[in-house]
């Protein structure tokens, strides 16, 4: 497995669609250094950016990258190499990537500027987020030998927990305002792990007092060291699940 996440990894590294992530994450995390000193502000700004083009970016990236790879997967299940190596090669090389590619991107300017614990949540959401999306990339693209169609359902994925979800999270909380719904969210937002990166990131800048009662909840739990061992957690399920599945789809698939 070593040799193929080696192999793989440096191949990612040299496309330009890399290169140009990076450049777009530094040149973006830089300007807004530059276009304002309040620390606070630039990561609220990015947050935006690590919510949105992140995942975006990872799930595309990596459905277009498995099918790329399919004469390079098909020679190696040729060799006699067992199909789990070959798929964990090849989502540890796609996924370090990515982390590879933000981390330079967000971390190094947030080092420059001394973005300090504020900055390092951004990173540590990012690369969650990263690696979230990866692994549902990778099971969208083992669903179906299309890759239109896996393309299709990666961006659904996106689109599901970008947008839709939070228009229903929204609609289930106004529907039962008159009932205590703090310890239901936090079940609910669990089932979402941009929300739950979000939610991270806002307690992160102290702003949770817009948040109202809800706000105080989540800052209470969020804020202890529960909070942090839950989020982890849940968001290492949210990676390791579709990975799973992924794979056992994998060693069964007809390539």
């Amino acid at each position: 497995m070593p040799r193929i996440i080696k192999y793989v990894f440096y191949d990612i590294l040299r496309t330009r669609f890399i290169l140009l992530y990076t450049m777009f994450l530094l040149l973006s995390t830089i300007a807004m250094f530059q276009l304002d000193t309040d620390s606070s502000k630039v990561i609220l700004s990015l947050m935006n950016v690590v919510l949105m083009v992140v995942p975006l970016v990872s799930v595309v990236f990596t459905t277009i990258h498995f099918y790329n790879s399919y004469e390079f997967i098909e020679l190696m299940l040729a060799q006699p190499v067992n199909r789990p190596v070959i798929f964990l090669g090849e989502y540890f090389a796609v996924a370090l990537s990515l982390c590879f590619a933000f981390t330079a991107g967000v971390g190094i300017p947030m080092v420059m500027y001394g973005a300090g614990m504020q900055g390092f949540t951004l990173l540590y959401s990012g690369l969650m987020l990263t690696l979230v999306f990866v692994s549902l990339a990778f099971l969208s693209s083992v669903l179906t030998r299309d890759k239109a169609k896996a393309i299709g359902v990666a961006l659904l994925f996106w689109f599901y927990f970008s947008l839709i979800y939070d228009g229903l999270l929204m609609w289930i909380i106004y529907s039962f305002s008159d009932y205590p719904l703090e310890k239901a969210t936090l079940v609910l937002v669990s089932l979402n792990p941009i929300d739950l990166a979000r939610i991270l990131m806002l307690l992160q800048l102290d702003i949770s007092a817009l948040m109202g009662y809800t706000g105080a909840f989540y800052k209470d739990f969020f804020g202890s060291s529960l909070g942090v061992i839950f989020s982890t957690s849940v968001l290492t399920i949210w990676i390791l699940l579709p990975v799973v599945i992924a794979l056992q789809i994998f060693k069964r698939k007809d390539l």
